[in-house]
């Protein structure tokens, strides 16, 4: 389950935000919609096929945070593989819930492999690919009903890029009748909610539960995905999965995601989410596991990781110091939050301020619970140190970093430890 306490809607310093509520679903433990926290999941990008490679990765994203990671089933050697890296994940302890993506050929490799379709946490539908003319229908009824026979949630996730094709038809072919037709835009976005919404009422015919189904409807434009979603929440009650699809790379991905994501989380809309950051050459896939708990955490509806703050420098700050100081600190904190997690309850609150000057150093390091004021151009060569808004140290000389790791340390074991919670 999560580990976090469920609460009614996430707090800020200006009071409670909304959460709109959807129905729960359970998926392989994790607690989705139903007031509970926003879940960060991701997607590996090796062959599934490639047993050692996918188990491998599937590792590294859950130990950076994803609390459920999607598999791309696209060939019978894949749907084998799915088995055995559940098995292998287990082995190396590692908990979460994997679910298998499918287009195209799903109803046949589910077939096939009854083993695969007991390992998955969950299915992934895309309406727009599932089939096509006479077969759609049969082959998204058997998807339907092997998630039936195995107990399983489905999320039929809709796609502008794979849109369903003869539904947008339809749909033009009405506009085209009306006295005054819509915007192209606007039927198309039509579709894809139809899609999504449609897919859900005929799995529930089918007689899946409305409580193992979650919806998404994903676009690659930042104002398009908010007006679907919009519309989503406001037709019915399924858990929501967000997400921007092809966000694209670097901060180009970032931003865009951001932008988008926090206009809806905002407005108390989406259930899980992730970031569909094209991974920089040679870049590591956890950058948007890490880039979706930073949304959550800094608009305040989740608490995954001690937050370094940290001033953007100046002409007062032509040092380094801070900068480097600064990185050091939070990879520090997320090194040690997979033990710490087990260790410190509460620690993931914490507030670091790592500053680079006189003007705002002292002041924002008194906000924090613990912070280090670094000396500007031209300043006295020393760091005083506040925790909790008291001066306890001065720190100088080559070793700061490391007196300031120390510091921190013990600030945790104090503050943090079970014995100090229970007092």
């Amino acid at each position: 389950m999560n580990s976090e306490a469920v609460p009614p809607c996430a707090q800020s310093s200006f009071g409670p935000l909304p959460r709109r509520l959807t129905r729960a679903v359970r998926i392989g433990g994790v607690d989705v919609g139903g007031g509970h926290p926003v879940v960060v999941q991701s997607m590996t990008n090796t062959d599934t096929a490639d047993i050692a490679s996918t188990t491998k990765q599937v590792a590294e994203l859950w130990r950076a945070g994803s609390e459920m990671v999607r598999v791309t089933v696209n060939t019978p050697e894949a749907a084998a593989a799915v088995p055995r890296i559940v098995d292998k994940l287990a082995m190396m302890g590692v908990s979460v819930p994997i679910i298998g993506d499918f287009h195209y050929n799903g109803h046949q490799l589910l077939t096939a492999e009854p083993a695969c379709a007991e390992a998955l946490a969950k299915y992934r539908i895309n309406p727009g690919n599932v089939g096509f003319g006479k077969k759609k229908d049969s082959q998204f009824a058997t998807l339907i009903e092997l998630a039936i026979r195995y107990g399983k949630p489905v999320r039929i996730g809709a796609n502008w890029g794979s849109l369903d094709q003869a539904l947008a038809a339809q749909l033009m072919d009405e506009n085209h009748k009306l006295a005054e037709p819509k915007e192209a835009a606007e039927v198309l976005r039509e579709a894809l909610i139809r899609s999504a919404l449609d897919s859900a009422a005929r799995a529930v015919e089918l007689g899946l539960p409305a409580e193992r189904i979650v919806l998404s409807a994903k676009v690659s434009g930042v104002q398009e995905l908010i007006a679907v979603y919009r519309e989503l929440a406001r037709r019915g009650d399924y858990a929501l999965h967000l997400g921007l699809t092809e966000a694209g790379i670097g901060s180009k991905g970032i931003v865009a995601s951001s932008a988008a994501l926090g206009v809806l989380l905002q407005e108390g809309i989406g259930d899980t989410i992730r970031i569909s950051l094209t991974p920089e050459p040679g870049g590591d896939r956890t950058k948007e596991v890490v880039v979706g708990q930073e949304i959550l955490q800094t608009m305040g509806l989740r608490k995954f990781t001690p937050m370094v703050i940290a001033c953007p420098g100046c002409g007062r700050t032509t040092s380094t110091v801070f900068q480097e100081l600064a990185d050091n600190i939070q990879t520090f904190l997320r090194e040690q939050m997979p033990e710490w997690k087990k260790t410190y309850p509460g620690v993931e609150a914490m507030n670091v301020a790592v500053m680079g000057c006189i003007v705002n150093g002292p002041g924002e390091s008194k906000h924090a619970n613990i912070g280090i004021s670094l000396p500007g151009t031209g300043e006295s060569p020393a760091a005083p140190v506040f925790v909790d808004g008291q001066k306890v140290a001065t720190l100088r000389g080559e070793r700061i970093v490391d007196e300031f790791k120390t510091i921190v340390l013990n600030y945790v074991q104090k503050n943090y430890s079970r014995e100090a919670n229970t007092v």
